[in-house]
């Protein structure tokens, strides 16, 4: 589980291509601190495991599955990405539940300066669009951000200097594809609403309840 907070950018160094999976390297300093064999490292927002590890960087393995559902796989060397260590159980939850298997890919569309902030605009399946909301959370390229704007097929986000001096948001360009994870929570109240009648215990909690209450 992570939080979508970015705790450094590192660099693909070696790609090793399978016949549809892949084994990267990917040269870090700061989270190689207590680093280990099956730790968990979100790479651009992918929850991905370590296989093996040195004082300059670590190995992942990728699978099929990451492969057709991310960006991972036009990743080559010396591509930069947001990493993440898995967060701790009594830290400060600085973003929001993060879990680092992706829903899709977006677009941007268009990237504006707006004084000192930066506004990205992300076209994205419908299948990802259903759950984008207006100031809710949006996990893109492992970040956690918050929405400013929800169209029918694209969304935006206003991003402050920090975020993007920390994150490769910065070198981001119209027409450059970006994870998207969503926030997990809409997703299980959308499949807990969806429960045939016959599965249900009596409750009094209704859809009409959860709108009235801001939910």
């Amino acid at each position: 589980m992570f939080t979508g907070i970015v705790e450094e950018i590192g660099t693909v160094e070696a790609v090793r291509k399978g016949a549809s999976s892949a084994a990267m390297r990917i040269g870090a300093k700061e989270i190689l601190s207590d680093i280990k064999v099956g730790d968990s490292i979100a790479v651009n927002g992918i929850c991905l495991t370590v296989t093996s590890f040195d004082g300059k960087g670590f190995w992942v393995d990728v699978m099929p599955e990451t492969l057709s559902r991310s960006s991972i796989g036009k990743a080559a060397r010396g591509s930069a990405v947001n990493l993440e260590r898995a967060m701790l159980c009594g830290g400060r939850f600085g973003g929001h539940i993060v879990s680092g298997h992706i829903d899709g890919t977006g677009t941007i569309l268009e990237v504006q300066a707006d004084d000192n902030a930066v506004w990205y605009t992300i076209a994205a399946e419908k299948g990802v669009m259903r759950y984008i909301v207006e100031k809710g959370s949006v996990a893109i390229d492992g970040i956690s951000l918050t929405v400013a704007k929800v169209q029918e097929e694209r969304f935006s986000v206003s991003v402050i200097p920090h975020t993007r001096e920390k994150t490769i948001l910065s070198r981001k360009k119209a027409g450059d594809i970006v994870n998207l994870e969503n926030d997990v929570i809409g997703k299980y109240v959308e499949k807990l609403l969806q429960t045939p009648d016959t599965e249900k215990k009596p409750s009094n909690i209704s859809k009409e309840f959860l709108l009235k209450n801001g939910f």
